[in-house]
């Protein structure tokens, strides 16, 4: 990805976190369920939720695994790529190889707005009829 679109793609996401709204600074709570994690030297983004993990790399993609059956810890896969790990300790597991995810803290947001990463997952609005 060119440098300056990955410099507008983050400017983009701290405008979104950071509510860009008017009106002073506001208070910041961790988030339940999104965390950010140190990944080969780059900032990735993974929210848990009902049975998936999501994941946000730094270039912007996103990636869905389920959660499989775990002997201890949390497990999900898309079949190409695995999220494994307990609490914060967490680690990728692509080919064969575990690599671990480094310094995963939750993501701090608004505290009005907890989940700030729901806008992203959301689909689109349906365009009008007719149009």
């Amino acid at each position: 990805m060119p440098r300056a679109a990955l410099t507008a793609l983050v400017v983009a996401f701290a405008a979104l976190v950071s509510g860009c709204g008017g009106g002073g600074t506001k208070e910041m709570v961790p988030s339940p369920d999104t965390f950010e994690c140190n990944f080969e030297g780059a900032r990735w983004l993974v929210r848990f939720t009902e049975g998936e993990a999501r994941l946000l790399t730094p270039e912007g993609e996103r990636i869905n695994l389920y959660q499989i059956p775990s002997a201890s810890g949390v497990r999900f896969t898309n079949g190409l790529l695995e999220l494994r790990g307990k609490g914060t300790e967490l680690a990728l597991v692509s080919d064969g190889v575990l690599r671990p995810m480094r310094d995963c803290t939750p993501l701090m947001v608004p505290k009005e707005d907890p989940n700030p990463m729901q806008r992203m997952w959301s689909p689109p609005p349906s365009p009008p009829l007719g149009k």
